[in-house]
């Protein structure tokens, strides 16, 4: 089985620079444009914050430019919400997320909750693929609800023929740096539980626009980097930076024996690694104390 996982679009309404000057729509043309050469591809993972703030149009943009790629490849494509989504608004353009190469609709089940959140369940040559609503309206990190929790233990409690991809935004897995730690996932242990003993071979992740690996338990977990742009870690403890270039993922499982194996591609923007925006370290606690 191979992944291509993106996350962290931000696509915004119009195709144009955003406050910082990074045009989103095309550091996701460019994503995809590099990505042309790759064949092979058995599914397509976009971990959330797909539209920097719910926009119809936005969602509208990912879908056409997700369904161009996919189609001459025959690869599905399953979108999960992040912190920057509107659910109401995903919904209309991206239904329940899982779409056929053709943007059809392809869900096999789906999660029936009060708050409405998006969950799905889909099947493809075998391995299921699971994404999960980890996001807070109004808020920054991520949380999955007992009623989510519970539907996830349903779907788990069949094993799948080949075994299952779980993919949300928030990371249950942090570095030592207090936004990671504050933004992430605030209940890993319930996911952790829930998952402890099933057939669940990788979990995908965004939010935090860096690569990072780590395991929840014995299962592992994959941080994708973000399209829009990438967190530099090489500031100051407390601070934080923000630098161009596009960034994706492959992921490849294999039949039990090997893998998983990440591989990050990082598109050749001829302005890569130039600052987004900078934080120091008054304005990092400023932001944790207003959004933790």
């Amino acid at each position: 089985m191979r992944i291509l996982h993106l996350s962290d679009t931000h696509i915004e309404r119009t195709d144009a620079p955003n406050r910082h000057g990074v045009n989103a729509t095309g550091s996701l043309r460019l994503m995809l444009d590099e990505l042309r050469h790759q064949r092979g591809v058995d599914a397509i993972v976009v971990t959330g914050d797909i539209a920097n703030d719910g926009a119809v149009e936005a969602y509208t943009t990912v879908r056409e430019l997700l369904t161009e790629f996919a189609l001459p490849l025959d690869a599905p494509v399953f979108c999960t919400t992040g912190n920057h989504d509107e659910r109401e608004a995903f919904g209309k353009v991206l239904g329940s997320g899982h779409l056929a190469a053709d943007g059809a609709e392809r869900a096999e089940a789906v999660l029936e909750s009060a708050a409405g959140e998006r969950a799905a369940v889909s099947t493809v040559d075998g391995w299921r693929f699971v994404t999960l609503d980890s996001l807070v309206p109004g808020k920054v990190h991520g949380w999955l609800g007992a009623e989510q929790l519970a539907w996830l233990r349903g779907v788990l409690a069949t094993p799948a023929a080949k075994g299952t991809v779980l993919a949300l935004h928030h990371p249950p897995i942090a570095l030592d740096v207090e936004t990671q730690r504050v933004f992430g996932l605030r209940n890993p242990s319930a996911l952790a539980e829930a998952i402890r003993g099933t057939d669940v071979r990788a979990v995908l992740t965004g939010h935090f626009h860096l690569q990072l690996f780590g395991l929840l338990e014995t299962t592992p977990v994959w941080v994708t980097p973000g399209v829009v742009n990438r967190i530099d870690l090489t500031t100051p403890p407390g601070t934080e930076r923000a630098v161009r270039g596009a960034s994706a993922s492959w992921v490849e499982l294999g039949d039990g024996a090997s893998g998983p194996m990440f591989h990050t591609f990082h598109a050749r923007d001829p302005r890569a690694h130039e600052t987004v925006y900078e934080l120091d370290e008054r304005q990092t606690r400023a932001l944790i104390e207003r959004h933790g």
